[in-house]
This record gives structure tokens, C-alpha cells and sequence, in this order.
């Protein structure tokens, strides 16, 4: 094994050996904060109007009536042995729901990432081309306005123009209510595919086109603004001006010397804005009445969901965790000059 393979191995056994610390963290707070909060699970279960045997009956089969330390150390058992639990609304279990609705989240999630690069990386490359004219500056704005513009907001503002007023696209939903689906992942894309059902395939991209589409214009700037700086500072550098010198075209510099070294930061940059979804993606996905894990988890909360909540936050939180590290080994086997 050579010297930088070795070095690089230590740095993800160091980068993965922090992951169960970092769980464990969320995992504490997210238990604490739950019993903080204000409400009572067995009153979103039964109502406030219920008896008060029928209350402690439900509340001894939740384990509600234990001692919070014991409540403490059985969650974190049960997370040990990847035990999730069961919802205390639906009685489902946790790990079900969760594998269930987390395809929706991810094709919405891909589809959106999609649509930002390929919205943003054209205007990234025209403000470059045009650098310190009017467009640059229009494109400038634009960048740094579509991504302070909140989800929601955009969201509803995208609705009310396509949806209500020009009539283009649905409202909401994933899926038309009274047709069958096809089930195979659970992505209706690639399933409409893999069935070679046409019909689901338009009827999954028309509902799936305007939540992806407007979700990956908020987050155009980011790529816009990030490809056009780390562009620009690559066609200053040394390397670039030797290309130069020695007569390369410039549509090949772009392509083999400046273009791929600043995709790099942009590798970053992607896994951050993917790990950012899980949070804004909460009242996007409400909004849109998409049926991933963050409407679930916006349920979850409403109902006063204990397992559930901890379930789907510690889940996510694992993916998150995962993929930045995955970014992080990435960048450092592609780029010579970090160091680790």
C-alpha cells in the first residue's frame, strides 16, 4: 500500500470512528427534547377527553410511565439493535414507515439536484463569459436572491402561478389518487421505467416536475455562484497561463485544466446542499403534500409521535453523517493538496 493510500485509509478509519460519537449525540438530544416538549403523546393518541384508566393503561404499554432514565437506556438499546420501535399512532413499525416513505425524499431530493446544476452551471459559466458586465451582475443577484428566498415561500409562490392560475401542473401529491402504482423500489420513476408503464412514467414526472423543478431553482445559485468563482480563480493560475503558452486552445483549457479542478469545491458544496434538504425540504414537502420522510416526520411531530420522531431523525441523521463522509474521503483521494 502506498504512503497516500495509507494516509488516506487513516483518515476515513478517524473520519468513521467519529460517526457513533455523533450519533449518540443527536440521539440524546433528540430523546430530551422530546420529553421537554409541551404535550402529551397519549393525549394526541386517545384525546384529551379519555378516561383515566383507559391513560395509564396506554401510557404502561408505551413505557411512558417508567422513569426517564430507564426510558433513557432502552431507546439506546433498541437504537443498538437498529429496533426503531413502533409508531405510537399507527402502531406500524418504525422502520417500515420510514423505508417506505424515504424513496419519495430521495427521488425528489435527485431530481431537484439535478435541475439546480443544470439551471445553475449555464448561468454560472454566461456571468464568467460576461465578467463584470450587466449580466454578471443580473446573474449575480439572482444567485444570491434565489437562494435567501425560504422554501415554503417559494413553494406556495410556484403553486399559486403554475397550479392555480395557468392551471400546468398539479397542486400537490406524488401520484394520481385512484391509479395504481407501480411497486417494485418504490421510485415511480424508475419503476414506470422497469414496468415499462408509460402512463405511470408521464403521470409520475408531471406531479414530480414542478416540486423538483422549483426546489432546484432556489438552489441554483449555489452552484452558479460556486462555479463561476472557483472557475475564475482557476484561469488565473499558473497552470492555466503555461496551457496558454503553449498555444492550447482555449475551449481546451476550459474542458482539461480549468473546468475539472473547479468541480472539486463543487463535489462539497453538493453533498452540503443535499444534507441542507433534510431541513428545508420539511415544509417543502408539506406543502407540496409530497409523501416523503419529511411529511412524516412533520406528522409525526403533530401527533406527538415519540418513536417515530426519533426514528426518522436518528435515520436521517445517519444518511447525512454517511454522506458527508463519503464527500470528505472523495475530495481527499481526488485532491493531492489536502491534507490529512
Amino acid at each position: 500500500m502506498s504512503r497516500n493510500l495509507y494516509k488516506l485509509f487513516n483518515y476515513s478509519l478517524l473520519k468513521i470512528s467519529l460517526i457513533p460519537l455523533m450519533l449518540w449525540i443527536i440521539s440524546s438530544l433528540v430523546f430530551i427534547l422530546l420529553r421537554v416538549a409541551p404535550g402529551d403523546p397519549v393525549d394526541a393518541i386517545l384525546g384529551s377527553g379519555a378516561n383515566e384508566v383507559s391513560r395509564e393503561i396506554l401510557r404502561s404499554k408505551l413505557g411512558l410511565n417508567e422513569s426517564l432514565t430507564n426510558q433513557y437506556f432502552s431507546y439506546i438499546n433498541d437504537i443498538l439493535h437498529l429496533n426503531f420501535g413502533l409508531s405510537l399512532s399507527t402502531q406500524e413499525p418504525v422502520l417500515n414507515i420510514i423505508l417506505k416513505s424515504l424513496p419519495a425524499s430521495l427521488e425528489l431530493g435527485f431530481f431537484s439536484i439535478l435541475s439546480a446544476m443544470l439551471i445553475g452551471f449555464p448561468m454560472g459559466l454566461l456571468g464568467l463569459r460576461n465578467r463584470g458586465g450587466k449580466t454578471d451582475y443580473i446573474l449575480r443577484i439572482f444567485g444570491i436572491g434565489t437562494y435567501a428566498i425560504p422554501p415554503f415561500w417559494g413553494a406556495m409562490l410556484a403553486q399559486l402561478l403554475f397550479s392555480v392560475f395557468f392551471n400546468i401542473s398539479p397542486i400537490g401529491g406524488r401520484f394520481p389518487v385512484f391509479e395504481q402504482q407501480p411497486q417494485i423500489t418504490g421510485f415511480l420513476v424508475l419503476d414506470s421505467i422497469l414496468t415499462n408503464n408509460i402512463s405511470a412514467l408521464k403521470d409520475s414526472l408531471y406531479h414530480l416536475a414542478l416540486p423538483s423543478v422549483t426546489l432546484g431553482f432556489l438552489l441554483s445559485g449555489i452552484f452558479s455562484r460556486s462555479l463561476r468563482v472557483n472557475l475564475e480563480k482557476s484561469l488565473k493560475s499558473d497552470y492555466v497561463n503555461a496551457a496558454v503558452c503553449r498555444g492550447i486552445s482555449r475551449k481546451k483549457v476550459y474542458l482539461n485544466h480549468a473546468l475539472p479542478n473547479s468541480l472539486l469545491p463543487i463535489i462539497t458544496i453538493s453533498g452540503l446542499t443535499i444534507a441542507s434538504l433534510a431541513g428545508g425540504a420539511l415544509l417543502f414537502e408539506v406543502t407540496f403534500s409530497w409523501p416523503g420522510i419529511a411529511l412524516r416526520l412533520h406528522e409525526a411531530i403533530s401527533q406527538r409521535d415519540y418513536t417515530l420522531v426519533q426514528g426518522i431523525v436518528i435515520f436521517t441523521s445517519l444518511l447525512i453523517v454517511t454522506l458527508n463522509l463519503f464527500v470528505d474521503i472523495l475530495i481527499a483521494y481526488l485532491d493531492p493538496r489536502i491534507e490529512y
